[in-house]
């Protein structure tokens, strides 16, 4: 893999990781706020609290599986180029 390459490849994954923060602000916004209107509970706790902390955690889990997968990948980027 060539420099630019690598140039290229890490600039992809800023790219995908960036849009995966926004996607979790979104999803924490949604996940806590928007839920404050319903009156359920979850071990005795609101659901928003509930789905505003674990939920939260466990969708950041799932898209960086989802990352790793599909997007990163591993590639040596102390290795020397000959030319």
């Amino acid at each position: 893999m060539t420099d630019f390459e690598k140039l290229q490849q890490i600039k992809k994954e800023a790219a995908v990781t960036g849009a995966a923060l926004l996607t979790l602000i979104i999803f924490w916004c949604v996940a806590g706020f928007g839920m404050a209107g319903i009156d359920v509970s979850v071990f005795y706790l609101p659901l928003w609290a509930v789905t505003g902390t674990v939920g939260v955690w466990a969708f950041a889990i799932l898209m960086v599986c989802v990352m790793v997968k599909f997007f990163f990948k591993d590639m040596d980027l102390t290795e020397v180029e000959d030319k």
